[in-house]
Formats: C-alpha cells, structure tokens, sequence
C-alpha cells in the first residue's frame, strides 16, 4: 500500500498526507502472534548460552552476555501463564532484546521474529477485561487486526515488569 496518494482537490491532483505506519517485530507465544515495536527493539539474535540465576522468579531463564551487556532473559510464556513454569529453553531460541526506561531485557522467543509494517489505525485499544488486573500497569498497548483477519496480540514493553520485578532483575 503507497504511503501517500495524489488526489484530486479542487480539479488539480495534489499529494495526500502519508499514512501514519507501525513497525512491529512479531513473534509466537503459545501459538499466538505477539509483537513489539520497532523502537523498543535494540537487536534479534540467537540466544547465547543461559547462565541460570538463584532466587528469581521462574520466567527469568537466567542472563546472557550479548555484546558486552549482561541482560536477564524471559520466557514470555511462563510470565503470561501461557505454559507451565520452570521449563527449560529450547537448544535453538531467539533472543529480543527489548529497551524499557530503566532497563534493557532478553524475551526467548522459539521461532525466528519477523518485522511487520501496518497502518497505525490497524491498532486498537485493547479491552478492559484483557488486561491483567494485578499489574498496576496495563503492558497491552493494543490489538492489531490484520486484513486476513488475524489479530497481533502489542505489547508495551516499557509496561512488562512489575517495580518490583524490575528490582529483582539480575544486574
């Protein structure tokens, strides 16, 4: 789809205002699309070798070195309840790093990530009762409807963890 369109004003063709797009780097949870923004993503690697860390919660799989900066790693999945906690990462995982205001965090993803570009109207707010009502803030920044009629669970990042989760993050 063409960012911008000419279109006729007044007799004369004029060029529309661009689209407004998101970037999106999407990925599967428990069988179901999730996505992130672009700007939230620092880098998408495969997830180096998983150093487990005592006393943290069961979705913090442990820490990784990634190019010189230690970052814990989460399962999404055990953090959502989307499957039983304790579960080991896959041999072959992919790495998100994502960037939040006060910290930068790995999500192990077990399929390769892929970018997707969607008009910004494609997003809507995400209903009250999808929301976590134990999480003081709300980390679903909407629903994207896409035009075959999947929808693409958006996760705001920055909304993730808890204050005290992010205290308990190693490092």
């Amino acid at each position: 789809m063409p960012d911008s369109v000419l279109r006729p004003v007044g007799g004369k063709a004029a060029l529309a205002a661009p689209e407004a797009t998101v970037q999106l780097i999407v990925f599967q949870l428990a069988g179901e699309d999730y996505g992130v923004r672009i700007e939230q993503v620092r880098e998408v690697t495969a997830t180096p070798e998983v150093a487990r860390m005592p006393k943290t919660p069961a979705f913090i799989k442990g820490i990784v070195n990634l190019r010189g900066d230690i970052i814990a790693i989460i399962d999404l999945e055990e953090r959502f309840g989307l499957m039983p906690a304790g579960r080991p990462l896959p041999e072959r995982s992919y790495t998100i790093a994502v960037e939040a205001a006060d910290y930068t965090i790995g999500l192990a993803v077990r399929e390769v990530p892929r970018p997707l570009r969607l008009p910004a109207a494609a997003i809507e707010a995400a209903p009250e009762f999808l929301q976590d009502s134990g999480q003081r803030e709300r980390y679903l920044e909407g629903i994207a409807k896409l035009p075959d009629g999947s929808v693409i669970i958006v996760l705001d990042m920055r909304k993730l963890l808890t204050h005290t989760e992010i205290l308990r993050l190693p490092n």
